[in-house]
């Protein structure tokens, strides 16, 4: 079932959809509700992100950082699950064009991986947040998990687009132990959607970009 906000849905999930508005959202990402995979939960609901390309021209250099976007899906199941440790789940997934020489770095998928760990406040090489974590979300995850592949595609033929695209993906999820507080859980994966697509840090202008 998808959230409609209905009243027949649990209280608690239609609560945790409403944290969500909370988020504050940098103005580079468009963000809106999409059809959340079915049978994962007795209820969920999902959000889509998207960063679009730095201009609208035709010519698309070789290496050039293309569009990223993902997708950040809401799982409740009132019983729980044991896996999930908790009632609530988050599932996220980005998906970002690369430039070549960060898509060669062996360390890629670690770097990619730390850029979600740190946004949720968890500590190198554990599953749940510390309360120590320095950063200003008063999020709270556990039972973290997830994988990063760096691929490259070739293209032949006639099929637009560069002949040589460099892809960064990143699929995770995570209990929320604060389930009636999800905002700064959005807020966490904007963040690695932004890094991944190469946006300097919120605040921060390019030089050039005037």
């Amino acid at each position: 079932m998808t959230s409609s906000g209905a009243p027949t849905e649990p209280a608690d999930f239609r609560a945790a959809v409403a944290s969500l508005t909370a988020a504050r959202i940098r103005p580079e990402i468009e963000v809106g509700p999409i059809r959340p995979p079915q049978r994962l939960a007795p209820y969920s609901y999902a959000v889509g992100a998207e960063v679009g390309t730095a201009d609208d021209t035709d010519d698309v250099p070789v290496d050039s950082t293309g569009s990223s976007f993902g997708r950040l899906i809401l799982l409740y199941d009132p019983d729980g699950q044991e896996a999930w440790n908790g009632t609530m789940r988050m599932v996220a997934y980005v998906q970002a064009e690369v430039e070549a020489a960060l898509a060669m770095d062996p360390l890629l998928p670690e770097v990619a991986w730390s850029w979600l760990a740190d946004a949720l406040g968890v500590p190198p090489g554990e599953t749940s947040s510390s309360p120590e974590a320095n950063h200003d979300r008063s999020i709270e995850v556990t039972a973290l998990g997830g994988t990063v592949t760096s691929t490259t595609s070739v293209r032949y033929g006639d099929i637009a687009g560069p002949p040589r695209a460099h892809q960064l993906e990143l699929r995770a999820s995570w209990t929320a132990v604060n389930s009636l507080d999800l905002g700064g859980h959005l807020e966490a994966f904007c963040e690695v959607l932004s890094a991944a697509a190469g946006l300097p840090p919120a605040g921060v202008t390019e030089l050039g970009a005037v």
